[in-house]
């Protein structure tokens, strides 16, 4: 790990290698793929200190009473989230910006809960832009194949079934209406009946195909400024069309282009909010030649100040400070 530079802003790099979330195994190679790509390299260009923090130890495995019905491997994804809760919350405090590199979408459980908590602590609302192919708004009494990488975005709303997943840690759940499932084109029957009665904000493939993905993104931006609020990004690679992404394991067609993409993460960057980072559910072992960690750390390098000309930003498009 490198020593941070104080003249830098700070970004903190961590490997998530959960894959027992997803019915696909291969997303614990997900880290090291986006290190491979260069994700360090190209944040550095950027003018940041990067520190990374290696990868997530795989925790040890315990029970502590039985775990609810449909939720696969329950004390596995238990022990992951409890151990990167803390470690999101140390990091966040810190005051680096975190980026958690997975791994299936089940940590967003421990990343989001313990970057909420830090924010919390400082009184500004935390938002969360959930960039997915799904809604993953999925509880243990919705959920059709019990796979917990589907359950992350209602647990972290607050939504009963998983309430004992974190033990004696802090739980800092969102507000259904502090979250935006962007980009969403696969919805469960009940679970989107859940996601209606919440309300919680939803804009799918329709939605961009008619207003496009910058009128939709500025309203998230909007929203979030209104409330002096701050926003994590959990940016699952299938939000993107599987042409443009191959590698993940739920791949559905109609997804995000190239460009969009882009232009979603060059959105993010101007406003300033966001102050962490999710990167999941990517699977080198179904990807082609590492095309799709490529272009994850492209639109990560947009998401932090990669222009293709000197076009001139806002003073606080970086993370000005942690308060």
């Amino acid at each position: 790990m490198s020593g941070p530079d104080v003249n830098k802003p700070r970004i903190a790099l961590l490997g998530v290698p959960i894959e027992i979330g997803a019915a696909q195994a291969g997303t614990l190679m997900g880290p090291a793929a986006l290190r491979t790509a260069g994700i360090a390299r190209l944040l550095e260009q950027l003018e940041f200190a990067v520190e990374d923090h290696g990868d997530l130890a795989r925790p040890v495995i315990a029970s502590d009473g039985p775990p609810p019905q449909n939720a696969k491997f329950y004390d596995e994804v238990k022990a992951w989230i409890r151990l990167l809760s803390e470690r999101a919350f140390g990091l966040a405090r810190s005051g680096a910006l975190p980026i958690f590199m997975g791994g299936d979408h089940s940590l967003s459980m421990g990343s989001v809960n313990g970057v909420a908590r830090h924010w919390q602590e400082i009184g500004r609302p935390l938002f969360v832009l959930w960039l997915d192919a799904h809604a993953d708004y999925n509880t243990p009494q919705t959920t059709e194949t019990g796979n917990m990488h589907g359950m992350s975005a209602a647990f972290l709303c607050g939504e009963s079934g998983l309430d004992g997943l974190l033990g004696n840690h802090p739980r800092a759940s969102i507000g259904p209406d502090q979250i935006d499932l962007f980009g969403i084109r696969s919805i469960d029957p009940l679970e989107k009946r859940l996601v209606f009665e919440r309300r919680v904000a939803i804009a799918d493939m329709r939605a961009i195909d008619e207003f496009g993905v910058g009128v939709l993104i500025r309203r998230v931006i909007e929203r979030v400024r209104a409330k002096n609020g701050v926003l994590h990004l959990s940016f699952d690679v299938d939000f993107l069309d599987p042409a443009v992404a191959p590698g993940v394991g739920t791949t559905v067609p109609g997804g995000a282009t190239y460009r969009e993409a882009h232009l979603v993460m060059e959105l993010l960057h101007d406003s300033g909010l966001v102050r962490s980072v999710d990167i999941v559910e990517l699977n080198p072992f179904l990807d082609e030649r590492g095309r799709t960690a490529r272009v994850a750390v492209e639109l990560i390098g947009s998401l932090f100040g990669l222009q293709i000309t000197d076009r001139r930003t806002p003073t606080n498009a970086v993370f000005p400070d942690n308060t």
